[in-house]
């Protein structure tokens, strides 16, 4: 039986067709908030990212299918002495906005678990706020925070041993949801033919990636641009929304930016633009890559950063067959007026033909054509956060 994992503001759901109907059923963590949740396909394992705002982020797991869940006995924490270079705000009469930045040295304090992805090697990965990306490679025993990462240069080098460089090229996101203004790892994923080959995507810095198993990691931003930037073309800077890559043929790598929709046909090497405003493509959260042809993929366009809806009031999925070169609007089955849906990084996945996307106003869609006609499966949920086929 297919199964699709909620993940809202107030619980973990789990969606099935019985009886030739999609229902939703609250499947637990009931009035927590839950950024993200994801089977193992190795171990057949659940996992939930928590976060119970007060008493903090925890990691859940459930092994028999989502009827009962635990606390995992391991939990993702920063070590002694990690440190990192934020950012503080002053007032500068020489700046154009009458404000200046600052880098300032940080102690790290777990404030979000945001996403996890699994290696055919059996490593679990999970990336955080602030911008931790940490692994294990004992079934979730134990945690590791990647130090050749949290020490990479374009964040200012080791501050375990000394004061580094001084200077971060990783900048702060609004997804701590009131904690520092510290980057974050939201998107982590693994090359399925080799399990040490693994690209993460930092808001706000950029792409990077490991071929050694996270022992060294190198920049992925050639070909992305900052239209908001002196130089669009920087090194780092970017604020990728989501990567995704295609599980038949992972050369195939795509992109929600800030600044529009990229896509790779040579494993991120170069990335090129493919947004096409005039049928509003350009601004958004997801991008839903498909397994079998790379070409493919599926995104749910916003209408801007400073207006977070849907655009014009109709919500449409748009999906690309030919790697962005032309985009069909996919309306059938949504609603079309007075509809100011938005939907973020996490909300959208498509398997076999069957595409879902849960928005922040609790409504839930699901298409078994490939997005030509949607269903709707619930209004009613709280705010979505993610959604996995699993």
């Amino acid at each position: 039986m297919t199964t699709v994992w909620v993940a809202t503001r107030k619980g973990t759901f789990r969606v099935e067709k019985q009886g030739g109907k999609w229902t939703a059923k609250l499947a637990g963590h009931a009035g927590t908030g839950v950024n993200y949740v994801a089977r193992d396909p190795g171990s057949g394992r659940l996992w939930a990212l928590l976060g119970h705002g007060h008493w903090g982020a925890k990691l859940s797991v459930s092994d028999d299918g989502g009827t009962t869940w635990r606390d995992n006995a391991a939990q993702v924490k920063f070590p002694d002495g990690a440190r990192y270079f934020g950012q503080d705000m002053f007032e500068d009469s020489s700046s154009d906005f009458g404000v200046g930045w600052r880098n300032v040295t940080r102690k790290a304090t777990l404030q979000k678990l945001w996403t996890i992805a699994f290696g055919g090697d059996g490593t679990i990965w999970i990336g955080t706020i602030p911008g931790g990306l940490f692994s294990s490679r004992d079934g979730g025993a134990s945690f590791e925070l990647n130090r050749p990462l949290w020490n990479h240069e374009s964040r200012g080098g080791d501050l375990f041993n000394g004061e580094g460089t001084g200077e971060t090229k990783w900048f702060g996101t609004p997804a701590s949801e009131g904690g520092e203004f510290a980057p974050g790892i939201h998107s982590v994923v693994v090359d399925p033919r080799d399990p040490r080959r693994v690209l993460i995507a930092i808001s706000t810095a950029g792409v990077l990636e490991t071929r050694d198993g996270g022992e060294t990691w190198r920049s992925r931003n050639r070909g992305m641009t900052m239209d908001h930037n002196p130089d669009p073309e920087a090194e780092w800077g970017h604020d990728p929304h989501i990567i995704d890559l295609c599980g038949s043929n992972p050369d195939h790598v795509w992109q929600q930016n800030h600044t529009g929709v990229f896509y790779s046909s040579n494993g991120a090497e170069l990335w090129r633009k493919v947004s096409v405003p005039e049928v509003g493509v350009h601004f958004g959260f997801p991008v839903s890559a498909d397994d079998k042809d790379g070409r493919v993929a599926w995104l749910v366009p916003g209408r801007a950063d400073n207006q977070r809806t849907a655009i014009d009031g109709g919500l449409f999925v748009a999906r690309t067959d030919d790697g962005g070169a032309t985009w069909r609007q996919l309306r059938k089955g949504l609603p079309q007026e007075c509809a100011w849906d938005i939907v973020y990084r996490h909300a959208l996945d498509n398997r076999d033909g069957l595409v879902v996307f849960g928005s922040t106003t609790g409504n839930l869609y699901l298409s078994e054509d490939r997005g030509e006609t949607w269903t709707t499966v619930s209004h009613n949920l709280p705010p979505i956060y993610s959604v996995r086929f699993g």
